[in-house]
């Protein structure tokens, strides 16, 4: 069984950063991609970031595009968001996810929908102060 602990998270002002980590522990893990999805307080949970494991391919929401970047280290089996410039509405739980195939519809891959990814940490919470 795969668990994903992430680790990070906390209290930052407007125009901090910060760093969150996603490990993957178990014994054998074979994922495609390793995504960050972020659910804000009475709201739905929203994609953040995704990386590849296999190409390296990175995608953002517009929302988070140029002020995060997501990256890699398959010899720990661990995936990082460094967050800069972070802004009160950054503020959510931060949740690391783990995809063995992307979710497919209608001849389409969609990379960034919920549903292609099997494996979810518990979260780690991330307040912006103003």
């Amino acid at each position: 069984q795969v668990q994903l602990e992430e680790s990070g998270g906390g209290l930052v002002q407007a125009g901090g950063s910060l760093r969150l980590s996603c490990a993957a522990l178990g014994p054998t893990f074979s994922a495609s991609a390793m995504g960050w999805y972020r659910q804000a307080p009475g709201k739905e949970r929203q994609f953040v970031s995704r990386i590849s494991w296999t190409s390296g391919i990175t995608n953002y929401s517009d929302a988070v595009k140029g002020r995060f970047t997501i990256s890699s280290d398959s010899a720990k089996n661990t995936v990082y968001l460094q967050m800069n410039d972070l802004k009160p509405e950054d503020t959510a739980v931060y949740y690391c996810a783990a995809s063995i195939a992307p979710y497919y519809f209608g001849g389409t891959y969609f990379f960034e929908h919920p549903s292609g990814y099997s494996y979810w940490g518990q979260g780690t919470p991330v307040t912006v102060s103003s």
